[in-house]
């Protein structure tokens, strides 16, 4: 474990500390913050704002164990990703497994819509990008998420969360270019456990903090060309 003050007060809070550790990131060309909603997109909004980096998200979305959702056995990420977990001593069913990828599927497709509206996704190809996350515990949301976007080429990949089991982030480490886990507690058990505050994000705030997250990137971007220009 690192010397990072547990528990986090809320994700924002957590935001910035992670953005601290980032921070030979900011002002790098062609950077680009990818949050995971929708938990992810409140810590992701202090690192972009942090780093002057547009934001973006990536939904990816959990395969539970059919009847115990809440034990994942996998996840799928836009792209067609899908990352299954061992199952040791467990089967699944084809059927049942058909079932839940479908029904994950659908979900991720209202998500993006919902989140993004007609908007475009940002492009990825030859960008810097920073996957953002509120915490990491098995990582297979993580791995799908980055199976995902080294199909779009970015040229350097960073994984980037304020709290991970240690384990779950060594095991990213040759799926992207830097792992960023300033705090890795044992045992882990489970992330809420290391914030003060984390009570679920909803839809609207997703929306209003990407929406938000546009706008001041945008003044940004206009105030740094006003001051370059003669």
């Amino acid at each position: 474990m690192t010397d990072t003050r547990l528990p986090y007060e809320n994700r924002r809070q957590a935001g910035r500390a992670l953005a601290g550790v980032l921070a030979h990131y900011r002002g790098r060309p062609k950077l680009l913050v990818l949050a995971l909603p929708r938990g992810g997109v409140p810590v992701g909004f202090e690192v972009a704002m942090a780093l002057e980096a547009p934001l973006d998200i990536l939904v990816v979305r959990k395969l539970g164990f059919p009847g115990h959702k809440e034990y994942a056995i996998g996840a799928i990420a836009s792209g067609g990703v899908r990352v299954m977990n061992p199952l040791p001593g467990m089967t699944v069913s084809p059927g049942a497994l058909a079932e839940v990828v479908a029904s994950e599927q659908a979900e991720l497709v209202r998500r993006e819509q919902l989140y993004r509206g007609q908007r475009p996704a940002i492009e990825v190809r030859g960008r810097t990008v920073i996957v953002v996350d509120d915490g990491l515990a098995t990582g297979a949301t993580m791995r799908a998420a980055l199976l995902a976007i080294r199909q779009q080429q970015p040229v350097r990949l960073v994984v980037a969360v304020p709290v991970g089991a240690a384990e779950s982030c060594r095991e990213l480490q040759d799926l992207a270019d830097e792992v960023v886990c300033p705090a890795t507690p044992e045992p882990f058990r489970a992330v809420g456990l290391w914030y003060r505050e984390f009570p679920q994000t909803g839809d609207d705030e997703v929306r209003t903090l990407l929406e938000d997250s546009r706008r001041l990137h945008a003044r940004s971007v206009h105030l740094h060309a006003q001051e370059d220009s003669p």
